[in-house]
């Protein structure tokens, strides 16, 4: 899958780096001072690197810890996220981060400690308080995680924060680590899910619903928190029934006793990446549905937005009334 590797001399020796060479002998390596040099560099093609892309080890140096957007998270008081790796290797149309980044590269950060590190610096800002981390911002969570190890790494941190509340957000099916592991129950793997033909069509290279179920219902049998996020609703014409249906199948197979929380938010993005995005893929549907712009941010038309929201909110508070529930809005 990945066939060159670029690694930053500062970490060549680090610990985490010859792991990951140990994963891939035959791919071609590349030192370099800085990997800005290789993600940054002008006038790359994110289409044709999508189809190769290749691997940045680095280590990050400042910005490890950030706080969350308003519009993330599921209800807590102090919400914070932190990305050990950019880019992901599934090819979401919606995805903002083709948008974001000139670079489809994959960067991982290999300095995990220092991760951990600052996460034990915003425990200490809010001295017995529960606080939210997110992983799978500008990633996702688990996708490579049989590459970089990093679920092994920082869970045992958490075990021994129990203030410290973790959510690894995925559509991935990769939860060897996670089953191999004590289950701690402040942390919750929480599944990006949407119904069968939106995966199809806008979600290439991801897991089915039906895979991705299954890995929920694995999970949940351990132990394990699970959360459902059914974002970003997508608007067609006939949602209601795409939508329904996927409701059905969702909760008639997984244990409602054991959903830690469900939240739902329809599609949205900051204009400067939509403007991008759509000159990668000018004929894409998606981005000519009934999106309008506010306050910098492109999304469906106000009403429609608003009837969605309400509509899937309903259908979900009817299938699981006691389960958490969030909407996340612009």
């Amino acid at each position: 899958m990945i066939s060159t590797i670029y690694i930053e001399s500062e970490i060549r020796q680090h610990a985490v780096t010859k792991e990951v060479l140990a994963r891939f002998p035959k791919a071609t390596l590349i030192e370099c001072d800085r990997y800005t040099e290789v993600f940054n560099r002008k006038s790359q093609n994110f289409r044709l690197q999508k189809k190769q892309p290749s691997l940045i080890l680095a280590k990050k140096h400042q910005g490890f810890v950030l706080e969350a957007p308003d519009s993330y998270g599921i209800g807590g008081d102090n919400n914070y996220y932190f990305s050990h790796m950019l880019n992901c290797i599934y090819d979401c149309r919606y995805c903002f981060l083709q948008g974001m980044y000139r670079s489809a590269h994959y960067v991982l950060f290999v300095n995990y400690e220092d991760f951990s590190n600052e996460i034990n610096k915003k425990l200490s800002i809010h001295n017995g308080e529960k606080v939210w981390f997110y992983s799978g911002y500008d990633c996702d969570s688990l996708a490579l995680d049989p590459v970089t190890n990093f679920a092994e790494y920082i869970l045992p941190f958490f075990r021994q924060q129990p203030l410290a509340h973790l959510e690894f957000r995925t559509k991935s099916t990769q939860i060897r680590s996670l089953l191999k592991a004590e289950p701690i129950p402040n942390c919750v793997i929480a599944f990006s899910l949407s119904p069968e033909n939106i995966t199809q069509a806008l979600e290439d290279k991801t897991p089915s619903l039906s895979h991705r179920i299954e890995a929920m219902k694995k999970l949940q049998l351990a132990g394990w928190n699970v959360g459902i996020r059914f974002e970003p609703l997508i608007y067609m014409d006939d949602y209601k029934s795409h939508y329904g249906e996927m409701f059905n199948t969702v909760f008639e197979q997984l244990d409602l006793a054991k959903i830690h929380s469900i939240s739902v938010g329809a599609f949205r993005v900051p204009k400067g990446y939509f403007k991008n995005m759509t000159k990668l893929y000018p004929d894409e549907k998606l981005f000519a549905g009934p999106l309008e712009e506010s306050d910098g941010m492109i999304a469906y038309r106000q009403d429609l937005q608003e009837d969605m929201l309400a509509w899937c909110s309903e259908k979900i508070e009817a299938h699981a009334p006691a389960c958490h529930h969030y909407q996340c809005r612009n």
